[in-house]
């Protein structure tokens, strides 16, 4: 679209993060436009996995962090050599969902983003029910192979939007903003804007 930019049109299945089991397919339109704002996507799916399912994996992953003793700390994860320590693994999978937000806002048509590691990450103790944690991550990006540095803010609560705050440094562009919502499970993905922490 000369005045907007390009439009792509994409069919896709989508996998469970930690199963790799098939759980959907999704019909996209994505248009990247011409300014710098992220792309705009208009997403179906079909998914194959129970929504009743779902929502019980993340009522277990939300429990299995509530019942922590002292609040999680972590670093370098996966070590060196691709090992995850079983008691990470839930905030593990965590930033790989608040991550992908801030992808989502900093991928252009050009630039690709995948998460290399969670090089850090604190849980704050709250007085209601939700969890909330700190992340430093470190996103790939493609086809530069720099290492983003981003810190990240995360609150969830099963069956609410996962929300996510960051701010991202690189060498060549300084300090960027984003903050946002997401969906804390495969049953759908909302966004909103919203003030930077």
């Amino acid at each position: 679209i000369p005045e907007s930019g390009h439009k792509y049109y994409l069919q896709f299945t989508t996998e469970d993060y930690k199963s790799r089991e098939n759980v959907g397919s999704c019909l996209a339109t994505v248009l990247y436009p011409k300014t710098k704002s992220p792309p705009a996507v208009n997403i179906k799916c079909t998914y194959t996995k129970d929504q009743k399912q779902i929502q019980e994996e993340d009522n277990r992953l939300y429990k299995k962090i509530r019942h922590q003793t002292k609040p999680i700390i972590g670093n370098n994860i996966p070590d060196s050599y691709g090992n995850i320590e079983p008691a990470l693994e839930p905030v593990w999978a965590l930033a790989v969902a608040g991550s992908s937000y801030i992808m989502w806002e900093k991928s252009t048509e050009n630039l690709g983003y995948f998460m290399a590691q969670v090089k850090s990450v604190k849980q704050w103790i709250r007085k209601d029910h939700f969890l909330e944690f700190d992340y430093t991550v470190l996103l790939h990006e493609i086809p530069t192979q720099e290492i983003i540095s981003c810190q990240m803010r995360l609150t969830w609560l099963p069956g609410r939007p996962l929300k996510v705050k960051y701010f991202c440094a690189s060498e060549n562009q300084g300090l960027e903003y984003g903050s946002g919502m997401e969906s804390g499970s495969a049953a759908g993905i909302l966004y909103e804007r919203g003030a930077n922490f």
